[in-house]
């Protein structure tokens, strides 16, 4: 068998070709830009190959819930062009085959949770997290999402506010000061006037960034208990999750147990943020089977 990969970004796209055994045999990347013009380069890119099953992970809002008139839809986004746009329905007025859709976190998650387990490291559960332009997350327990009216929005969650950062408003046009509008990859050009990666980890907003982290983590420790909690996207490195974890550590305050915390709060085991392409495959072969 074949299959397709979607991993749909604000950003980019990054469409692959994969085979039972999770390994991507081809692949390519193209700029986001309308929805016509991008949808349309993912049918072209895909009309060339013979796959049995397609699967997609988006940036959302998305509407997941089959029983909705909007299913394949992205929803409520705030990329601008391309709220209530009907992703689905535009793929498969290209591409007649089965397509599994969600999020780019759900996706994410279900690849950590496949590779993961691939290892021979047996887990019942794994929360992902992405920190990149916007942040998300996504939960697998017993190989299953979580989440019945809707994928989660975990990093609309808020947070306590730093006393060395109250006079930051936040960056989300929802709700400001929520996790995303504290952390996510544009709060360095609101807050300093730089790229994040051209930022040292020697100035503070990187101990003022892992102080929102580690309450992202000790809130899903609380909420979930998973045996793992994943980190990946362009702004987490193994440098700031030392900080993370420091902080989880005196946040927690040894009120559960916990693994070793350096497997515990931990980077992606699919290198190059791949999770998502890894998680689509499988969604892909699963959909098939079902």
């Amino acid at each position: 068998m074949q299959y397709g990969s979607v991993e749909a970004g604000g950003t980019k796209f990054v469409c692959a070709i994969g085979n039972d055994d999770y390994q991507i045999k081809d692949q390519i990347q193209f700029p986001t830009t309308t929805p016509k013009e991008t949808i349309q380069r993912v049918i072209d890119y895909f009309s060339q190959f013979q796959i049995d099953a397609l699967g997609i992970a988006s940036f959302g809002p998305i509407e997941t819930r089959r029983n909705s008139p909007q299913y394949g839809y992205i929803t409520t986004t705030p990329k601008k062009g391309w709220q209530n746009t009907n992703f689905v329905g535009l793929i498969k007025s290209g591409l007649k085959m089965p397509i599994s859709w969600t999020t780019d976190v759900n996706s994410a998650a279900f690849g950590e949770y496949v590779m993961t387990t691939l290892f021979n490291e047996q887990i019942s559960s794994v929360v992902y997290y992405t920190i990149g332009t916007g942040v998300g997350a996504g939960v697998v327990v017993d190989g299953k999402f979580v989440g019945s009216l809707g994928h989660l929005e975990m990093g609309h969650v808020l947070v306590k506010r730093h006393p060395a950062d109250l006079d930051f408003l936040g960056i989300c046009p929802y709700h400001k000061d929520c996790l995303e509008g504290l952390v996510s990859g544009p709060t360095f050009e609101a807050r300093l006037g730089n790229s994040g990666k051209d930022v040292p980890f020697t100035n503070p907003v990187w101990d003022i960034l892992a102080y929102y982290v580690a309450q992202a983590a000790m809130d899903t420790t609380l909420s979930f208990r998973p045996d793992k909690i994943v980190f990946g996207g362009g702004v987490t490195s193994e440098n700031f999750l030392n900080k993370v974890r420091q902080e989880f550590s005196a946040l927690l305050n040894d009120y559960l147990p916990t693994p070793k915390l350096e497997h515990y709060i931990s980077l992606p085991a699919v290198k190059d943020n791949g999770s998502a392409t890894v998680g689509n495959f499988f969604l892909a072969a699963r959909l098939l089977k079902e």
